[in-house]
Parts: C-alpha cells; sequence; structure tokens
C-alpha cells in the first residue's frame, strides 16, 4: 500500500464479489466453464473459507478477454493462458521500471545535494591551483629600449 489505511468496506475492481452463478451470468460464460478455467489456471477467483469461488470485476473481465481469445481469435487455452501470462510478467516488469525510475531519481537528487553540500564547504580564501603544462619551448626576454 502507500502508507494510507485503507476502508476494508471499500470495493475496488480486485474486490472478490461475485458468486460463480453471477460471474457467469457478467462473462456471458456457463459456470462450469468457468471452473474449467479455474482448473487450467486461466482466471483464477479468490476462496471462501469454505472453498467457495468469488470473482472480482478484473477477473471478469479476463474472463470476457479469456472468452474473445477463444471464439473470436481462435486461440487455443494453452496459448492462452501463455498470452496472460506474459501480459502478467510484462506488467510487473512496468512496474519494476517505474519503481527503478523513481530510485534514480531520488539517488540523483540525493547526489546533487551531497553535490551542493561539498561545494558548500570549500574554503573561500583558497585560490584554485591549475596546472601549467612544461613544455620545451625557449623564450627569450628583452628590455623594451628606452627611446633617446
Amino acid at each position: 500500500m502507500d502508507g494510507r489505511r485503507r476502508n476494508p468496506y471499500q470495493l475496488t475492481d480486485e474486490s472478490p464479489v461475485y458468486v460463480i452463478s453471477i460471474a457467469a451470468q457478467l462473462s456471458g460464460l456457463h459456470p462450469q466453464t468457468l471452473r474449467q478455467y479455474d482448473r487450467l489456471g486461466l482466471v483464477s477467483p479468490d476462496r471462501t473459507a469454505g472453498r467457495g469461488r468469488r470473482y472480482s470485476a478484473r477477473d471478469i473481465e479476463l474472463l470476457r478477454t479469456v472468452q474473445q481469445l477463444s471464439q473470436d481469435e481462435g486461440i487455443n487455452l494453452a496459448g492462452i493462458k501463455r498470452i496472460i501470462e506474459l501480459e502478467n510478467q510484462v506488467a510487473a516488469l512496468q512496474q519494476r521500471v517505474t519503481e527503478l525510475s523513481a530510485a534514480v531519481d531520488g539517488a540523483a537528487v540525493a547526489m546533487q545535494q551531497r553535490e551542493a553540500q561539498v561545494h558548500a564547504s570549500y574554503r573561500r580564501d583558497l585560490v584554485p591551483y591549475q596546472d601549467v603544462q612544461q613544455t620545451s619551448a625557449l623564450v627569450v626576454w628583452r628590455p623594451k629600449r628606452q627611446a633617446d
């Protein structure tokens, strides 16, 4: 969570609230199809203490997606399972990239602050030393002639 307390009664897309008969109606599938998808690991609803299935709004949307991929696109269930796994993996990787980007941004800010502290700690009475390159050139000094 993001540090705030969530209301336990607030419903989200992940809240498991639909029994199998309602989930079947909402998805347009037969309850046996939902059970089969659960056995295959395509859509895994939450379980109650009595082992009853409880589907969330996100599960219903996934059921519709599985049906669309199967019926409209002609993809078999093993292929659909692989697609779902890859989509979940992509979502997890995108989340990780977001987390790492935030960490890099935080580190950059911390580095800039530390650099500013170091520069602020310099003694102001010191003069920066610049290295003079040694050359083999010969310089002849001649005093200016005074006008007679």
